[in-house]
C-alpha cells in the first residue's frame, strides 16, 4: 500500500499518524489506570512488523537516533532532580536501594540460573545484564502519574525512583564489565580490556557532563535574561550526546550529570529543564511506539526455560534488592515494599551489554540474544505496570 508514495510523503504522513496516534494513547492512559508506555509499545508491536505491518521500514529505520534523542532528554530531565537539597534528604537510602536492586538481583539470577544449571558463563553475564533499569519507562510512568496526583508522599517516592534509576544502570555497566573479566579470567583467558572500558564508559560519562555542564550553568539565560530559549537547553544535550559518542563513552550518564550540574549550579533559573520538557513528550511517543515496532518476536520461539528463568529469577532479584537496599536505608514501609517492582522495566541498556557479550562469547550468542530479547518484551509490557501499581500504592500507604 505504501508503493505509490515517494520517501518524503510516505515519512511525513508515518510521522504524523504515528504522533496523533500516540497522543490519542496518551489521552486513554490518563482516564484509565493503565501506563501509557505499556498502551504506546503494545500499539507499536500491533501495527509492527509482527503485526498487521502498518509501519514502514523506512520509519522504523530511524529508531536508533530517535531512541538515542528520548534518552539523551530524558537523561538531562533525571539528572536534574538529583539537586543537593533532595541528595542530602535521601541520600543513604539512595545508595543502598540502587546497591541492593542491583548487586542483589545480579547474585540472585545468576545463583538462580546455575541452579537450573546453566553452564557459569552464561549465568554470569545474564546475572550482571539482569540488574539494567530502563530509565525511559520508569521516567514517563513517573510523569504520567504526577499529572493525576501530587502530594507529598509521592513527591518523596517519585524522587527517590527517579534517583535510583539514575545510579541504576552505572551499577549495571560496573557489574557487566565485572562480569565480562571473571568469565574470562575462568576460562584462562584475559579481557581485563573491557573492565577498564567500563570504567572508562562511566568515568568519560562523568566529566564529559561535568565540563559542558559548569559552563552552561552559567551561560544559559543571559541572552534572554533569566530564561534560556529552547535552541539553547537543545543545543547542549544535543552537543553532549555527540561528544559522547565520538568519544565512545555514556552518553546517558554524561547527559544525567550535566543536568545535575545545571540543576545545583544555574542559580539564576531553572528553565533549561521546561524547554527540554517542552518538546521531550513528541520524541517519547515515538520512541515507545518504534520499541514495540521493532521487537524481534521470532526470540519468543527460542525462551524455553533459561529466558523463562531469567525473567522470574529478576523480578525476585528486584523485589528482594530493593527491599534490602530500602531496609538499610531507613526508609518508609510503603518505599521498602514498591520500590523493587518500581524498577522492573529492562530495555535499550540490556540489550546494548546483551549484543557485547554475543560479540565476545559467541558460543552463547543465540540463547543470550533470545533470553534478553524476550525478557525485554515482558518487561517492557508489564513493568510500567508495576511502577504505576507501585505509586499508587506508596502514595496509599499510610
Amino acid at each position: 500500500m505504501f508503493q505509490l508514495l515517494d520517501t518524503q510523503t510516505l515519512f511525513l504522513i508515518s510521522l504524523g499518524s504515528l504522533l496523533l496516534a500516540g497522543l490519542t494513547l496518551s489521552i486513554i492512559g490518563q482516564k484509565t489506570a493503565f501506563p501509557r508506555v505499556t498502551l504506546l509499545i503494545g500499539f507499536g508491536i500491533f501495527v509492527g512488523p509482527e503485526g498487521l505491518n502498518f509501519i514502514p521500514n523506512l520509519v522504523t529505520a530511524q529508531f536508533d537516533i530517535i531512541a538515542q534523542l528520548a534518552l539523551l532528554m530524558v537523561g538531562f530531565l533525571i539528572g536534574g532532580k538529583l539537586t543537593r537539597s533532595a541528595l542530602n534528604d535521601f541520600s543513604s537510602a539512595i545508595i543502598s536501594i540502587s546497591i541492593g536492586a542491583s548487586l542483589i538481583t545480579s547474585i540472585i539470577v545468576t545463583l538462580g540460573l546455575l541452579l537450573f544449571n546453566v553452564p557459569l558463563p552464561l549465568a554470569i553475564i545474564l546475572g550482571c545484564i539482569a540488574a539494567a533499569t530502563d530509565a525511559t519507562a520508569v521516567f514517563d510512568v513517573v510523569t504520567q502519574s504526577l499529572g493525576k496526583s501530587e502530594n507529598a508522599k509521592l513527591n518523596q517516592f517519585k524522587s527517590m525512583l527517579l534517583s535510583v534509576v539514575a545510579l541504576d544502570d552505572a551499577w549495571a555497566l560496573i557489574l557487566f564489565g565485572l562480569g565480562i573479566s571473571l568469565v574470562f579470567a575462568l576460562s584462562g583467558g584475559s579481557e581485563q580490556g573491557l573492565l577498564v572500558h567500563a570504567m572508562t564508559d562511566i568515568g568519560g560519562g562523568v566529566l564529559l557532563g561535568m565540563l559542558l555542564g559548569l559552563p552552561t550553568a552559567y551561560i544559559t539565560g543571559r541572552l534572554s535574561p533569566g530564561k534560556p530559549v529552547m535552541s539553547e537547553a537543545l543545543g547542549v544535550v544535543f552537543l553532549c550526546g555527540g561528544i559522547a559518542l565520538w568519544l565512545n563513552v555514556s552518553f546517558l550518564i554524561a547527559a544525567m550529570v550535566l543536568g545535575a550540574v545545571v540543576a545545583n549550579f544555574a542559580k539564576h533559573h531553572d528553565y533549561p529543564f521546561h524547554a527540554i520538557e517542552g518538546i521531550e513528550e513528541q520524541f517519547m511517543l515515538i520512541f515507545f511506539i518504534l520499541a514495540g515496532a521493532t521487537l524481534n518476536f521470532e526470540a519468543l520461539q527460542q525462551i524455553g526455560w533459561i529466558g523463562a528463568s531469567y525473567i522470574a529469577l529478576r523480578i525476585i532479584g528486584k523485589l528482594i534488592g530493593g527491599f534490602i537496599g530500602a531496609k538499610l536505608g531507613n526508609v518508609n514501609q510503603g518505599t521498602q515494599h514498591w520500590i523493587g517492582p518500581a524498577l522492573l522495566p529492562q530495555a535499550g541498556v540490556a540489550i546494548g551489554m546483551g549484543l557485547v557479550a554475543t560479540s565476545l562469547m559467541p558460543e552463547f550468542g543465540s540463547q543470550l540474544l533470545a533470553a534478553i530479547i524476550c525478557s525485554t518484551i515482558f518487561f517492557e509490557l508489564v513493568g510500567p505496570i508495576m511502577t504505576m501499581q507501585a505509586i499508587k500504592r506508596v502514595t496509599n500507604t499510610r
